[in-house]
């Protein structure tokens, strides 16, 4: 069964670059993105992974783990990045995980509806679909998924934002409306009436009886 919002993440252990990674227990209280990818020493995957080192700072500052999953050994991980950071101009600050087995793959349902895995020779093609993100809460559970082909490069700004908004509306009556970026207005659920949104979220912008907007909580 694939995995939907609010499903406790499946646990893993795993050895990585940072060495053995129990992933519950690596959560520690924080969110935690997954993205994935089907090898290492590939084109799109590098300038993903480059992307990521660069924003580390970024993540930390919301409180966010990164880790990565590459279904190749430690190894060859960290053969690759040296190439990720010569390409990104940052250090690969954050674990990659061992996956050469497609246990976290299988798990995480990643991999495509056709996949088949050759004893030998597999090519990133026989794993083409995993390229997937995860936004996980403090809580365990899955906040956000997003799945790409191989052929289509992730934009990290956007997972960036998404965690913002996952990060704003979690576990409160709020939402974001389409393309909403931090510091613009949010949306008030419509669980609260108009006197309870108003003493919790201030003065509200009402387009319409079921659409109101109120300042973003700081």
């Amino acid at each position: 069964m694939a995995l939907r919002i609010n499903d406790v993440a499946p646990d893993f252990t795993a050895e990585s670059t940072a060495g053995e990674i129990k992933f519950h227990d690596w959560l520690d209280g924080h969110y935690a993105i997954i993205f994935s990818h089907p090898r290492d020493f590939t084109p799109v995957c590098t300038t993903e992974f480059g992307a990521v080192a660069q924003l580390v700072p970024e993540f930390a500052k919301r409180n966010t783990k990164v880790i990565g999953v590459s279904v190749d050994s430690v190894q060859d991980h960290l053969k690759w990045k040296r190439d990720i950071e010569a390409f990104g101009g940052a250090p690969a600050d954050f674990p990659i995980i061992d996956d050469t087995s497609l246990t976290v793959a299988k798990t995480y349902d990643m991999l495509p509806a056709e996949f088949y895995l050759p004893t030998d020779g597999r090519t990133p093609a026989h794993s083409a679909t995993v390229r997937s993100v995860f936004i996980i809460g403090p809580d365990k559970k899955i906040k956000l998924t997003m799945t790409y082909p191989m052929s289509v490069g992730r934009n990290f700004a956007e997972i960036l934002r998404a965690l913002d908004a996952v990060r704003m509306t979690d576990g409160v009556p709020l939402a974001t409306p389409a393309n909403w970026v931090p510091g613009q207005d949010v949306i008030v659920a419509n669980s609260l009436n108009n006197e309870q949104a108003t003493e919790k979220f201030g003065t509200l912008d009402i387009k319409l009886p079921y659409l109101r907007f109120a300042k973003a909580p700081k």
